[in-house]
């Protein structure tokens, strides 16, 4: 049985002589582009549902990420940009000592 693959922000595919990148992933819908070349300067925006989109890659091909290409989860965070915050804990507040 094949391994399933995580669909990620930024992964191109190809498709025939179609090139296609994920440029928003969200819970249930795909926005991509599609381009006859993988430059995508003359690129179409699509839209589709995450199950429609996933039907048309089917017979496509993932390609190897190329260095530089930012993605959403190796993006690097602005200069004085704070790291995302815990969550409190949730509970009684801890009582100081007498």
């Amino acid at each position: 049985m094949a391994t399933p693959l995580r669909l990620q922000q930024g992964q191109l595919w190809k498709r025939g002589v179609e090139f296609i990148r994920i440029v928003r992933l969200e819970r249930l819908a795909v926005a991509y582009k599609s381009a006859v070349s993988a430059d995508f300067k003359a690129g179409t925006l699509h839209q589709a549902t995450k199950k429609e989109f996933c039907r048309l890659i089917k017979s496509a091909v993932l390609q190897p990420s190329r260095p530089g290409r930012d993605t959403a989860s190796t993006r690097p965070r602005a200069p004085g940009s704070a790291a995302p915050r815990r969550p409190a804990p949730v509970g009684p507040a801890p009582t100081p000592p007498a």
